[in-house]
């Protein structure tokens, strides 16, 4: 059974930064593009940035030149870098599969960015 466990989220200033780690028990990393995810407050999960099996990455304009996504296929782990965070960027974070699959989302690592 695939499980995606994501951990790295807390609270933190505007201009500061996290690291999100995103860890798989399976095989879904190493043939699969990954993405993070993130659900603001009262609003719908969007797609913050993607990583192909090959290392291909493709980010939301709204977190370009700021958040970095890099995977080790050898550990089954996915990261996400997140400099000069914003109130904004304020949301629980997931990873899942692109497209995603509906039984693989977690539980989600809270963000929050105050001003």
């Amino acid at each position: 059974q695939v499980q995606l466990v994501e951990s790295g989220g807390g609270l933190v200033q505007a201009g500061g930064s996290l690291r999100l780690s995103c860890a798989a028990s399976g095989s879904i990393f190493s043939l699969n593009t990954i993405g993070w995810y993130r659900q603001p407050p009262g609003k719908q999960r969007e797609l913050v940035a993607r990583i192909g099996s090959g290392g291909v990455t493709i980010y939301a304009d709204s977190v370009k030149g700021r958040f970095t996504i890099s995977r080790d296929n050898a550990k089954n782990t996915v990261y996400l870098q997140m400099n000069s965070l914003k109130p904004e960027d304020t949301a629980v974070y997931y990873c899942n599969r692109f497209p995603p699959y509906g039984a693989y989302w977690g539980q989600g690592t809270q963000v929050t960015v105050s001003s």
